[in-house]
């Protein structure tokens, strides 16, 4: 597991209850919070029943990898779905405040999430890398997505772009789906990139995702390598 550990900051936008959207400017707060990891593992209990004692999910994609995803990128998904800005209705209760704690909660268990090494063996989509789908695949995401996730899916801590290796193709597959039709809310660029390509494009892309390789070091030694803070 990774020991080092940095403060974490906290980007939070709201917006005002009584006003519309359209007329009330983001009221924007940034909160720094010193990381403690072993509240973070109490908290975790209460995903590790979805999400696995491991953060590694599900091969069907019901859940996703969580495990070593940039610690940013968890915050805000946490905070989306605690406020109602992306729709997660089995996630919603277990996210709110009275559930899992405040802000420094919150903080406490996304770094202790991105400690834990990655699936060694995610599931990955049908073409290998031996064939044209899986070429083509891999110049449509150089061409639409590389410029923001990264050439490696390495994503970006600081601007919350989230690691896409080592997650699972089902998973991918049926967020793209999900941006596309516009029932999961986005960044726009990748809204209107998603919007402008075909289904099957997108397929291409999300096979070519599930075969980025994931770093030696943040990858867990063995498909039998378990949370020792579980068991």
């Amino acid at each position: 597991m990774v020991s080092k550990v940095h403060r974490l900051a906290v980007l939070i936008i709201l917006l005002s209850s009584f006003l519309s959207s359209a007329f009330a400017d983001p009221v924007i707060i940034k909160l720094s919070f010193e990381p403690d990891l072993k509240n973070g593992q109490r908290i975790y209990e209460i995903c590790a029943s979805c999400h696995l004692p491991e953060g590694w999910g599900n091969n069907d994609g019901a859940y996703p990898q969580i495990a070593g995803q940039h610690q940013n990128v968890l915050i805000q998904q946490l905070l989306d779905i605690r406020s109602g800005r992306r729709e997660n209705p089995t996630m919603y209760p277990f996210v709110q405040e009275r559930t899992i704690g405040g802000y420094q909660s919150l903080a406490d268990v996304v770094v202790y999430i991105s400690t834990l090494p990655m699936h060694p063996q995610h599931k990955k989509g049908p073409w290998n890398d031996f064939s044209d789908e899986y070429k083509t695949g891999e110049l449509l995401y150089k061409k639409h997505c590389a410029s923001c996730h990264g050439t490696q899916g390495e994503g970006n801590n600081e601007t919350s772009t989230p690691k896409l290796y080592g997650q699972h193709y089902p998973y991918v597959k049926r967020q793209i789906k999900l941006i596309k039709s516009g029932l999961r809310t986005v960044n726009p660029v990748m809204q209107a990139i998603a919007q402008q390509l075909s289904d099957e494009q997108l397929g291409l892309i999300v096979n070519y995702i599930s075969y980025l390789p994931v770093p030696e070091e943040e990858r867990a030694p063995s498909m039998n390598w378990r949370n020792t803070d579980f068991y």
